[in-house]
């Protein structure tokens, strides 16, 4: 059996800028935590919008896994 032990979460925001809204940083903590029981790790969530991207790992703001 294949089982994933990290995911990278990526979503656009396509009339907007790529700073991620609360919604994304609360969304974020709640897949960081939903996951964290079955041992899978949250390695990125990336915001995209246009040109531009926001990743959470690189602005060390991705919650504790």
């Amino acid at each position: 059996r294949n089982r994933a032990s990290s995911v990278l979460f990526i979503h656009n925001h396509p009339a907007g800028t790529a700073r991620p809204s609360t919604d994304d940083l609360r969304l974020t903590e709640t897949l960081v935590k939903a996951l964290q029981p079955l041992s899978i790790k949250v390695l990125d969530h990336i915001v995209v919008a246009g040109d531009q991207a926001y990743s959470f790992a690189r602005e060390n703001v991705m919650p504790k896994n």
